[in-house]
């Protein structure tokens, strides 16, 4: 298929090569490959998109980002050039690259600010943001946007009518120590980063965040972090026995109208077929996004596997482009509309 959208795509600043290094070490066979991967954005990237079918990508800084700096100063500081640097990088390639503003979310009111600038600035498509912010003298307190203080960032979201991708970071400190230490090899895509975002993701929902903004966007990737394998068992319980109990009060609608009209998900880093049908049985085709999570999965992996999956033509343009188009409202690019 050409003309494929993909949109949890990563990329590193160049001045952290010896940082992005190590990271790699923990988590790949080859880290000299993952480096060059990283830190390109217009060679490599083409290369592999133009091979596969890939007609625009969605760039974004990678985990754990700006939420693992803990200095509300120094995080600002790092967003701020991130964002700068994408911008210029892509700018001359409109045609094939967009990105996802980098924030931190110490503050509400700054999030929003840059999150503006971005958006009006540099055109930037909407925000990824590695789940919880660190924060606290020693980086062990966790910021949740799940409350009132939040509606500020949320309302900006809305008003500039750009969504959020909220993707996983690792577990840190405490939390890390207690739960993850003895069993490392659980960390990220094994357990990890679904437990996270699907804590984060339901309590936007269930503290009445949805409510208070019914036109914000927010996006999944992994094939929804598990939450769509176990949609009936919480539909049952919020529905049947938490509203029961006071849930009603700050979550006014069934889980699976707030995936109809609030949340999407993607296949990042998720080749099954199978579970890519389950997935669109629970929340249909309109729902879900294409895409590869680059360069911690390859173009192949993800695109023919895509390109080979027994679906119908329909729900195959669905996901691999025409759903990016509408969300992201996104005009020609390479192969749109081939």
């Amino acid at each position: 298929m050409l003309g494929k959208i993909a949109l949890e795509e990563a990329f590193a600043l160049p001045r952290f090569e010896e940082k992005t290094r190590w990271w790699a070490s923990l988590f790949s066979t080859d880290p000299e490959t993952h480096v060059k991967e990283i830190t390109d954005i217009t060679k490599i990237r083409i290369e592999h998109a133009d091979k596969h079918g890939v007609g625009y990508q969605i760039l974004s800084y990678t985990a754990p980002g700006v939420q693992d700096i803990w200095d509300p100063a120094e995080a600002q500081a790092l967003a701020v050039e991130i964002n700068d640097y994408i911008a210029e990088q892509i700018k001359e390639r409109p045609d094939r690259f967009g990105a996802f503003a980098t924030l931190s979310m110490h503050n509400p009111q700054e999030a929003a600010t840059e999150l503006r600038r971005c958006v009006e600035k540099h055109g930037f498509l909407g925000a990824l943001v590695n789940d919880t912010q660190r924060a606290g003298p020693d980086g062990d307190d966790m910021i949740f946007y799940d409350n009132a203080s939040w509606d500020i960032f949320w309302q900006t979201c809305t008003e500039l009518n750009v969504p959020l991708y909220l993707h996983p970071r690792n577990p840190t400190g405490t939390i890390y120590n207690k739960l993850w230490a003895d069993r490392k090899w659980l960390v990220g895509p094994p357990l990890s980063f679904a437990q996270g975002v699907s804590l984060h993701v339901l309590g936007m929902v269930t503290n009445g965040v949805f409510d208070r903004h019914p036109s914000l966007q927010i996006i999944l990737g992994h094939l929804g972090e598990h939450i769509p394998f176990d949609m009936w068992r919480i539909n049952h319980w919020f529905e049947d026995r938490k509203k029961q109990l006071g849930l009603r009060e700050t979550c006014k609608r069934t889980i699976r109208e707030y995936f109809a009209d609030n949340l999407w998900i993607t296949t990042s880093g998720h080749f099954s077929t199978n579970t890519l049908k389950f997935c669109m049985g629970e929340v249909s085709a309109d729902r879900i996004l294409f895409s590869i999570d680059y360069p911690f999965e390859t173009f192949s992996d993800a695109c023919e596997w895509f390109d080979s999956a027994e679906l119908n033509l329909v729900d195959k343009a669905k996901i691999g482009r025409e759903n990016a188009k509408r969300l992201f409202r996104l005009g020609a690019y390479k192969d749109s509309e081939a």
